[in-house]
């Protein structure tokens, strides 16, 4: 057996804790009830430039791929399905061979392409949504 390379076992530990958190919110949201989404801070970047930021429209993205709307959250911030995509892949991955004592091996890697892609990917929507405001005159995320 080949040592465990130490950025899957971060990656992983890390996965897990931001599962546990998601879990801790969604419990705290379905006993508060959906009012509670009410508090969500407005961007302060959008309020003041009247531009979006890089992560403007994230939380939407989250709650719609939570409602299973993907092409929805897609088009609010394409870098939530990604990153629920690869991440879930990794976990699900890394678990199955983590339990099978690496007999199955399937265990996704961590590696530096997939932070640039994300880099990329927020790149790109940043710019997009801003020329639509800026030349267009359309706002994408009401």
């Amino acid at each position: 057996m080949k040592p465990e390379p130490q950025m899957n076992k971060y990656f992983y530990i890390a996965g897990w804790i931001l599962i546990a958190m998601m879990t801790i919110g969604a419990a705290i949201i379905y006993i508060k009830g959906k009012t509670i989404l009410n508090y969500v801070p407005p961007c302060m970047f959008h309020k003041i430039t009247g531009l979006y930021c890089p992560g403007c429209g994230g939380t939407r993205a989250v709650f719609s791929f939570f409602r299973g709307e993907i092409v929805r959250s897609f088009k609010f911030h394409p870098l939530v399905p990604y990153t629920f995509i690869l991440g879930g892949w990794f976990m699900l991955s890394q678990t199955v061979e983590r339990l099978s004592k690496h007999r199955i091996k399937i265990g996704m890697n961590f590696r530096v392409i997939y932070i640039w892609i994300a880099l990329v990917i927020i790149t790109v929507n940043w710019i997009v949504k801003n020329m639509f405001i800026l030349i267009c005159g359309v706002h994408l995320l009401n």
